[in-house]
């Protein structure tokens, strides 16, 4: 198939990342071999979009060290990025909505006329409204031109599509947009049987088209959980986060005790919105 015939695919990582690992980004390289693999499509961009502290969840540390260093990570990537829009929400925002956040970007063609938006101009600088700049370079304009809008998937790990089986943390009609109308691409682990948890979700099975399951055969069983345990313990983390990772970490003290008692007996964000929508509605 010619590759302008091919699907145009952004990949989407929502999450904590906290701290980003190696495995985060490893997640991205698979998912774009196994989707480039299948003839069908091209995966032309990675997407990070960190979660905002109004999240709550356990040991969160503050979203401008997250995302400082999530562009630490992806410093030399040519094509996996960092996305400030999420993180700098003042209430938690539904994985959907940041979805139809990406996808409506696309649509409205920001890569030919990009607009103001929050980025960081440097790791380690402060946040600011800059332009970014349009890339007007040659090899870009001889690319063939690609059919429709590009469109944007969920990249997640199996740990993420288990947990729509958590009572009030996902809402129903949101896994029915995210699998109909953006899809899944889910990176299996050890120990985990995503087809039969596909299997056993009347929605996912509805929508197994769209869900894309893709085999880590080399294990990687790195978590931010053990990385942030490791640095409580005074364990060295080198190798399981980029170096440059590893060294803001520990020039800002990020990971302790007392961070890990951030947000505790804070009730999630999800469950919090969840479990109140649903009584108001059983009232009316």
């Amino acid at each position: 198939m010619d590759s302008s015939e091919k699907t145009e695919v952004v990949l989407l990582a929502c999450g904590s990342f906290n701290p980003i690992t190696n495995m985060h980004l490893r997640l991205f390289e698979l998912a774009r071999d196994y989707m480039n693999a299948t003839g069908k499509y091209r995966v032309i961009k990675g997407i990070i979009s960190p979660v905002g502290d109004a999240y709550k969840k356990k040991g969160l540390i503050p979203a401008h060290h997250r995302i400082i260093m999530a562009e630490l990570a992806t410093k030399h990537s040519q094509w996996v990025e960092v996305d400030t829009w999420e993180s700098l929400q003042k209430e938690w925002v539904e994985t959907v909505k940041v979805l139809r956040h990406h996808q409506e970007k696309l649509a409205a063609g920001s890569c030919d006329h990009p607009q103001s938006s929050p980025v960081l101009d440097r790791p380690g600088r402060k946040r600011k409204w800059a332009e970014q700049k349009q890339d007007s370079s040659p090899k870009k304009l001889q690319e063939p031109k690609p059919t429709g809008v590009p469109r944007v998937k969920l990249l997640c790990g199996a740990d993420l599509l288990e947990s729509f089986s958590v009572p009030n943390l996902w809402k129903i009609e949101d896994i029915t947009q995210i699998v109909a109308n953006y899809g899944l691409i889910c990176i299996t682990r050890t120990g985990s049987d995503a087809q039969k948890f596909i299997y056993e979700s009347d929605v996912l099975w509805r929508h197994q088209s769209n869900i894309h399951l893709v085999n880590e055969w080399i294990t990687n069983d790195i978590s931010s959980t053990k990385i942030r345990r490791a640095l409580r313990r005074g364990q060295s983390i080198r190798y399981l986060v980029p170096d440059l990772v590893q060294e803001y970490i520990e020039k800002h003290d990020l990971y302790s005790s007392e961070s890990e008692d951030r947000n505790v007996g804070v009730i999630l964000a999800p469950l919090q919105r969840n479990i109140a929508e649903a009584k108001h509605n059983s009232t009316a």
